[in-house]
């Protein structure tokens, strides 16, 4: 009788998260039954925050963000997947990457961890009350502001997607943040940006300044009050039918121009295995098994995954049940900006978003918040952490 393999995974807390975990682990322990693998969830706050160095000593399997790419590559928490995944394997995995996907878990020449999931900040409508109230879509920032005065724009307001959105906002004038290693940003954009996003914000209920994506989601689907979100990370689960009180659309975003749309800041999930974890072949196995192309347009997609497969978000079944969400927003996708992964780029992260979204709510000197950031990056730049 073959021994009993357990393993142990962590992962964020919302159906998009955990199910598609659930389903799989249970999927691949009917094919391999002596291997059990059981998931446990956290919040998307501590997804965000979370050490992956201290996650990776209670668990085998980590559901991770790309940023912690710099972190794990120094500290060997978890396991280079090149030295487990086949050649083979991987280069279809490369040649499939949704956007900067796949490069984004690649650090200091080794892959951390597999892309099985790919999103990015993304318009999102509710079509009914646009066309209740004999409303388009809107196209350019003057729209943007137009529909905001009516009160029927949200967006995530935490500080985490303040920052994001500030990115978005730079790279979509032209500048891509964090390019060199003493600023972040050069200061004529930097302030065209923050007045800009500043007018934006003094437009929406300050309620929003407490939700992140999935909370605006929710919000636009249990109440009438909100028919459009210009930019926050997509979730195609509110785009299937029956899976919120109202079915939400997906976009692009506006031009800022009229020629280009904004280039928004690349965000995703990847499957890792901790260096704790006792039988890494067995765990990569499972790794190929999730971000398999069958898999991610299947399995994974119909349990509430948001698959990271490029043939998934092509696949004309995955977007039928989804009213195009993959389709429609694909091109967001393949354009994003893949923000800084450097060791101590958490620290940045953590912090800057602080700053910005105070000057959201409260208004203030544009040089000085960006004198701030300046000073949070530096700090991160020459950070030791243990």
């Amino acid at each position: 009788m073959e021994k009993i393999i357990n393993l142990k995974g962590i992962t964020w807390n919302h159906s998009r998260g955990l199910l598609p975990m659930v389903a799989t682990a249970q999927r691949f322990s009917e094919l391999h039954p002596n291997v059990h693998i059981t998931w446990e969830k956290r919040s998307l706050q501590q997804f965000a925050d979370f050490s992956i160095q201290e996650l990776a000593e209670r668990f085998d399997l980590l559901v991770i963000d790309h940023p912690w790419a710099g972190f794990a590559a120094k500290t060997k928490s978890i396991v280079p997947l090149d030295l487990y995944l086949s050649e083979d394997y991987l280069k279809d995995q490369e040649e499939n990457s949704v956007g900067q996907s796949f490069e984004s878990y690649f650090y200091n020449e080794h892959l951390w961890a597999l892309p099985i999931d790919a999103a990015t900040p993304v318009a999102a409508s509710r079509p009914d009350l646009l066309a209740e109230k004999g409303l388009q879509l809107p196209k350019s920032f003057e729209d943007l502001l137009a529909l905001a005065d009516k009160g029927l724009i949200a967006f995530a307001g935490i500080p985490i997607d303040v920052l994001m959105n500030f990115y978005t906002l730079c790279c979509s004038l032209g500048e891509d943040p964090c390019q060199n290693d003493y600023e972040v940003i050069s200061t004529e954009i930097g302030v065209k940006v923050l007045k800009m996003y500043r007018e934006l914000a003094s437009k929406i209920d300050q309620a929003n300044f407490n939700r992140n994506p999935i909370q605006v989601y929710e919000d636009m689907t249990l109440s009438d009050e909100i028919a459009y979100c210009p930019f926050a990370y997509g979730y195609s689960n509110y785009s299937r039918n029956g899976y919120a009180r109202k079915t939400l659309h997906f976009h692009d975003m506006i031009s800022l121009d009229g020629k280009t749309n904004l280039k928004s800041t690349l965000g995703g999930t990847g499957l890792a295995i901790s260096a704790k974890c006792e039988v890494l072949e067995i765990a990569a196995k499972y790794v190929e098994f999730v971000g398999s192309s069958a898999c991610q347009s299947t399995l994974f997609f119909e349990s509430g995954g948001q698959p990271g497969h490029l043939s998934a978000w092509k696949n004309e079944e995955v977007n039928r049940q989804s009213h195009n969400y993959f389709q429609s927003t694909l091109p967001a996708l393949q354009r994003a900006f893949l923000r800084p992964r450097y060791h101590g780029s958490m620290y940045f992260q953590d912090h800057a978003g602080d700053v910005v979204r105070d000057y959201l709510m409260k208004g203030g000197d544009e040089i000085q918040v960006l004198s701030a950031m300046n000073e949070l990056y530096l700090q991160s730049k020459s950070l030791v952490l243990s």
